[in-house]
């Protein structure tokens, strides 16, 4: 059985999981979070349970640039440096700034996400520095990557922006929820995830890749039912949550 024919088996298997993922999570949310709840087996503190699921996709992409065929290429380097952009503040800047509450993250959970991202990394990886051919330097100065790396930058920064507004809700030693009132929060109750979902589809498009498609999917479809469910919880839980308010897309859903 050769690479080609399991990296093409992975690559359909994270297109078909998306799926059944966007469709099963608007039934069933995901326990960790305000979702949080008994049920789901061992846990473990959330900011342990972060930089252990996160690094992961840092760390492989690092070390499949390094095993690749592309290591002299500019653009596979600015592809490693854009990727570790993202995954170097999730895994080791971001956990860093979370509460040292002992807010639980499931093993479980932990584990599916170890799964996805090994792949997925693997998929990205493989191809940017392995399998594809070899992207002219003049593709940094293409309509792809500016368009693509313009859409992911500012999807980084209403991420990033929107993180650090949850984050500063609660002063020292309080507990429960709030709701914010800053940046993106004033339209939609998920910038956060609006800003993840922008990063992707922008990786997408400036690496023109089916693996980058296939990513940018899967983010959707976790992100987008999450966001559904995360805007319903506001509104039940606080009366006068603002109605104008959407859920993920501003003036629309």
């Amino acid at each position: 059985m050769s690479e080609t024919f399991i990296f093409n088996i992975l690559l359909i298997s994270v297109f078909a999981t998306s799926f059944f993922i966007f469709v099963g999570l608007f039934f069933i949310s995901a326990p960790y979070g305000k979702f949080f709840r008994k049920g789901w087996g061992i846990t473990l503190k959330s900011k342990i349970g972060w930089i252990l699921m996160e690094f992961p996709s840092f760390a492989t992409m690092v070390f499949l640039f390094l095993g690749g065929n592309k290591k002299t290429s500019a653009v596979a380097l600015v592809f490693l440096l854009i990727w570790s952009m993202h995954y170097f503040h999730r895994s080791v800047i971001y956990p860093c700034k979370m509460s040292s509450r002992n807010k639980k993250f499931p093993f479980l959970i932990l584990i599916f996400a170890l799964i996805f991202n090994f792949i997925n990394s693997y998929l990205n990886g493989r191809y940017l520095f392995y399998f594809s051919e070899e992207y002219p330097v003049s593709w940094l100065i293409s309509s792809k990557f500016i368009i693509g790396f313009f859409i992911f930058i500012i999807g980084m920064i209403i991420n990033i922006q929107s993180d650090y507004i949850l984050l500063g809700l609660r002063k020292h030693g309080e507990q429960g929820y709030k709701i914010p009132n800053q940046g993106l929060f004033k339209l939609i109750s998920s910038p956060n995830y609006l800003g993840e979902m922008l990063e992707w589809i922008g990786w997408a498009i400036l690496t023109w890749s089916l693996p980058g498609l296939a990513f940018a999917l899967f983010t959707i479809a976790n992100l987008l039912p999450r966001a559904y469910k995360n805007h319903k919880w506001y509104k039940k839980e606080f009366p006068h949550y603002p109605k104008k308010r959407k859920a993920i897309i501003p003036y629309i859903f």
